[in-house]
């Protein structure tokens, strides 16, 4: 019997995430099928840090609050197939706003102003090569500079079918990625949507 987190958000069947206490959130799954949803979220996790660590840069610490956002986001995606108008050739300002993000945030405890700072970013390869996963996220000029840049701190990973979706986070209040305190915090609604990348792999 697997040992479910104390505090596990999001689906049971298909959640995918990191866990800073390094419990299973998949209770319902066969051990076998656990262990291959996690690789996937695992394995892109040490290759970004061992990315940073090529550039001299400080390792990103497990977030599993931004790891509760990645997978809200993973889940919204999971049934769209990898297009052309997605990914790189999103124009910049265009991208996909969600109508429920206040409520990924509420499902995560979280809410606008501990998560502006933070940075959203998703990769679609059919079947998840990990190699073509890493290729997406540090060849890519538009997430690379992020990648690269010491104010982030903290990564939250899921994944969902051919998408998988990584969540930067700061040390800075705005965006942490803190839980808030629910009776003092309410909902707020979207008014500075902190940045939703895209990048996108798609076959010839």
């Amino acid at each position: 019997m697997l040992r479910p987190c104390k505090n596990a958000v999001g689906r049971i069947k298909q959640s995918r995430r990191i866990s800073n206490s390094g419990c299973e959130e998949l209770v319902r799954m066969p051990k076998l099928w656990v262990i291959n949803a996690y690789s996937e979220d695992k394995q892109l996790f040490n290759s970004l840090n061992s990315y940073r660590s090529s550039s001299n840069l400080p390792a990103l610490s497990s977030n599993e609050n931004a790891a509760c956002l990645a997978d809200k986001i993973a889940g919204k995606y999971e049934d769209q197939p990898c297009t052309n108008t997605t990914g790189a050739n999103t124009v910049p300002g265009t991208e996909t706003q969600f109508s429920d993000y206040p409520d990924f945030l509420a499902d995560c405890h979280l809410n606008v102003s501990n998560t502006r700072d933070g940075v959203i970013m998703l990769v679609c390869v059919p079947k998840l090569v990990p190699a073509l996963v890493l290729s997406n996220f540090t060849h890519s000029q538009q997430y690379s500079r992020y990648l690269n840049d010491t104010k982030y701190v903290g990564a939250g990973i899921a994944s969902e079918d051919n998408w998988i979706v990584a969540v930067l986070t700061t040390n800075t209040s705005t965006g942490s990625f803190q839980p808030y305190n629910a009776a003092t915090s309410s909902k707020v609604v979207m008014s500075s949507l902190f940045l939703l990348a895209f990048s996108c792999f798609l076959l010839d």
